[in-house]
């Protein structure tokens, strides 16, 4: 009898204590998904961002041909593109608009006939680059159109056409300044976040290992 009472108690305690362990990892688990959320969060944040771009059009009266040149160009959360047109009217693109230029580009890229992949030289003499041209020569290249900038990213006429783009050298180096900026915050922000994830995953997994230890002794 007694030794019946005996299993009785210890099949009680060890379900117990099984109960327990299971209770303290499913809690670990919640914390550790809950830490990953920030993180996400981030990343899906930068990746919606992009650039808000000022374009300055110009009009050559003996060519009657128009040239851009970026004139300003922050990092932002939406993407947008301001026109200035040669008689200093401001609008900003549509989205239509903008895919259609990058459709434009792309295939001039595809036939060799694009100024972005030329040489600077054959640019400067034919008066610069184009709307489409210098839309994708600036910061918001990536978010507009990722699929041509991977055709262009190792083009040395690109990276030469691209810092011609822009209305001054000033302006060129105040953009990447900028951007270097914004980029360096998030690293900042991404290491925190993952400081304070491994600070708490870490007490979850000592959690565990004690409750593992005390069942096991």
């Amino acid at each position: 009898m007694n030794r019946h009472i005996k299993k009785i108690s210890n099949a009680t305690l060890i379900g117990s204590m099984g109960a327990l362990i299971l209770a303290t990892m499913q809690g670990c688990g919640d914390n550790s998904q809950s830490s990953t959320q920030p993180e996400q969060s981030s990343q899906t944040a930068i990746q919606k961002k992009g650039a808000t771009v000022t374009i300055q059009e110009s009009l050559n009266k003996d060519t009657n041909k128009s040239t851009y040149k970026i004139i300003d160009e922050v990092p932002s959360v939406n993407t947008r593109v301001i026109l200035r047109d040669a008689n200093g009217t401001e609008r900003i693109l549509s989205q239509e608009e903008i895919d259609k230029l990058v459709k434009e580009e792309e295939k001039k890229v595809e036939a060799g006939t694009s100024d972005l992949t030329k040489k600077p030289e054959e640019v400067k003499d034919s008066g610069g680059l184009g709307l489409a041209g210098t839309l994708m020569a600036s910061m918001a290249a990536g978010a507009i159109g990722a699929a041509l900038m991977n055709k262009l990213s190792n083009n040395q006429n690109y990276q030469q056409n691209r810092r011609a783009s822009y209305s001054s050298p000033s302006t060129y180096s105040r953009s990447q300044s900028s951007f270097s900026k914004a980029r360096s915050s998030f690293s900042s922000s991404r290491a925190t976040t993952s400081s304070s994830s491994t600070r708490r995953s870490g007490f979850g997994s000592s959690s565990r290992s004690t409750s593992r230890s005390s069942f096991g002794g």
